[in-house]
């Protein structure tokens, strides 16, 4: 993306005398707030959205941008949910006018104060702002029980499947999101190099396309192969992959490849999301029917989080596992049981009767 810097954002005296003048500076702040998000290290993908949403807002208005207010955004957002728009698409573009509002406040305030008399609002609050696409959702995994069906059912079909190397691959991929939490995209880039069963006591696979925060690009991590993904992926590239072609020798190979084979890159191509989301709804359809249409990849990714967590792993090791930046997030992915609650309680209380030499309470 290329960008030229203009002039403006410093202390000189602001003269809007024309329309034309208006609308150039009004120009000139969405330039400099791209220039900014550059300076910040956001991907030229998340700054051409941002900019865009800015630029779909200032034309929804009948007057410059640092006059909007509340009631804008509140028109604003009502028409993108007449439009049809999904909870998230909304929920991102809100972000993205309170971002843009924040740095409009922060560096041009002044200048537009003494030049037109307006004081700059924020007009995305918290009565306006779509909180997200979990809102008023709970994602809450399937059991123990569910999941062991689910794959037990999925591992015994896959001899004699119609097509048994996508069979493999895609009950492989699901394995993954179950076992480790990694995303759906994390696994399609996964190439035959990423494997390292030399690092550590499981190995490591190296997610080189790991999701960064706020567009920032990608955020690598080493992912140990724990919850018996070793196992898993030594069976995948010592019995299954080399059936795909001889590429398998080549470390730049995706490790879960589609059917077709890339005559320019000499390899096998790279499996879509799609073919995968395919493969897991069905199998959902056929043996966990009850979690028909509601079983995704990140579900599984949920349910790997709190598996883990039950069994005692620390919730700050899970958020690393994930590749979370936040502990807060991490915590929503981990759905107990009420029986761990209970017994936390009664433990709890036990620790306090031990170290007081009391008498345990008698039921009333």
């Amino acid at each position: 993306m290329g960008l030229v810097a203009l002039p403006g954002g410093g202390d000189a005296d602001l003269v809007l005398a024309s329309p034309q003048q208006a609308e150039d500076f009004e120009q000139e702040i969405v330039d400099q707030f791209a220039m900014a998000m550059s300076a910040a290290g956001l991907s030229d993908d998340h700054i051409r959205q941002t900019r865009s949403i800015v630029i779909e807002f200032a034309r929804s208005l009948t007057k410059p941008l640092w006059e909007a207010t509340c009631k804008d955004a509140d028109a604003f957002m009502a028409e993108q949910r007449r439009l049809g728009h999904a909870v998230s698409t909304r929920a991102g573009k809100a972000g993205a006018l309170s971002t843009f509002y924040e740095f409009l406040i922060a560096r041009y305030e002044g200048q537009i104060r003494r030049a037109t008399g307006v004081l700059v609002e924020q007009p995305i609050d918290e009565f306006n702002r779509q909180s997200g696409a979990s809102l008023g959702k709970v994602r809450v995994p399937p059991s123990d029980d569910e999941i062991d069906a689910l794959f037990t059912g999925w591992r015994e079909s896959i001899p004699h499947a119609r097509k048994y190397l996508p069979a493999a691959r895609d009950y492989v991929a699901a394995s993954l999101w179950r076992r480790l939490g990694l995303r759906i995209n994390e696994t399609v880039m996964l190439d035959i190099r990423d494997w390292r069963p030399d690092l550590g006591e499981f190995g490591k696979l190296h997610v080189r396309f790991g999701k960064g925060s706020r567009g920032r690009g990608h955020k690598p991590r080493l992912v140990p192969a724990i919850n018996g993904a070793d196992k898993l992926i030594d069976w995948w590239l010592a019995e299954v992959r080399h059936q795909y072609g001889t590429d398998y020798t080549n470390p730049d190979a995706p490790m879960l490849p589609s059917e077709r084979f890339d005559d320019d890159l000499d390899r096998c191509g790279r499996v879509g999301s799609n073919a995968l989301r395919r493969g897991l709804m069905i199998q959902v359809d056929r043996l966990l029917p009850a979690w028909s249409g509601q079983m995704t990849p990140h579900v599984l990714r949920h349910y790997c989080a709190s598996s883990l967590y039950a069994v005692g792993m620390d919730i700050r090791a899970i958020q690393e596992l994930l590749g979370h930046q936040w502990l807060s997030t991490t915590s929503g992915y981990i759905h107990v049981r009420s029986e761990h609650i209970t017994n936390a309680w009664n433990a709890a209380n036990q620790r306090v009767e031990d170290r007081l030499g009391l008498a345990p309470s008698r039921p009333h």
